[in-house]
């Protein structure tokens, strides 16, 4: 006699990015036990393949496609998978900042945490007047290089690219290589490299600001939580 088969119950949330809602389950033990074997690799390429497989696998929505998620809604879609794994609340011990001493035990509830959309954000450039470009918002495999590394820096900012567009022409995926887009990006002026880089300091993110108080002193302050890792700290 074949053993039962068990089911997973089925939830919903929707992608920030798109605004597309999706149905996932929970991550099984096995599936846990790959993130955890990746989590202490500390390689982040690892990392970020665990993950993603795992979005893949507990999003049952047809047609849903993890490489086409930017790294936000990656962080985001884990973060409720793992709520309904493992639990909704997770504990976090913050350090006061005015004497850098004191902790203070917080509970907090995954389901309130949201990605963040900063005001005036925008993937449209202007480089000068005749020419804009067009960003797109990287993958996590993206993320798992070293970005201290200026040529590191170029492929993200390259890869990143949708279009480049002036009022006659459109150079894009179907014209254009990646290596091509890293040029063209190695050749802008410092001023235009810095407008580009508005468009990363700018994108949304998973984040999350706590009201706090010292134990102690009496002290309260604002403690803000961002990236998919600090909220497991």
């Amino acid at each position: 006699m074949s053993l039962p088969t068990l089911s997973l119950p089925s939830y919903e949330l929707v992608i920030p990015s798109t605004k597309k809602k999706v149905k996932y389950r929970p991550f099984t033990v096995k599936e846990e036990r790959i993130l955890l074997i990746a989590l202490e690799s500390e390689d982040d390429k690892q990392i970020a393949t665990a993950l993603t497989d795992i979005i893949a696998s507990c999003v049952t929505t047809k047609g849903f496609d993890v490489k086409t998620l930017a790294v936000f809604d990656i962080e985001y879609i884990f973060l409720n998978i793992r709520a309904k794994s493992v639990g909704e609340v997770i504990e976090l011990n913050v350090t006061c900042p005015d004497d850098d001493e004191n902790t203070v035990k917080v509970e907090l509830d995954i389901e309130s945490v949201n990605v963040v959309f900063a005001y005036g954000h925008t993937n449209k450039i202007k480089l000068s007047d005749e020419l804009w470009v067009e960003m797109k918002y990287p993958g996590i495999e993206a993320f798992a290089g070293n970005r201290e590394d200026i040529d590191d820096t170029f492929k993200l900012v390259g890869s990143s690219i949708s279009k480049i567009y002036n009022d006659d022409d459109v150079w894009d995926s179907n014209t254009t290589t990646e290596k091509e887009f890293v040029h063209f990006v190695e050749q802008l002026s410092s001023k235009q490299f810095a407008e580009v880089q508005k468009f990363f300091e700018t994108m949304p993110k998973l984040s999350h600001t706590l009201k706090l108080k010292n134990p102690v002193t009496g002290f309260e302050f604002d403690h803000t939580i961002e990236g998919l890792s600090n909220f497991f700290a």
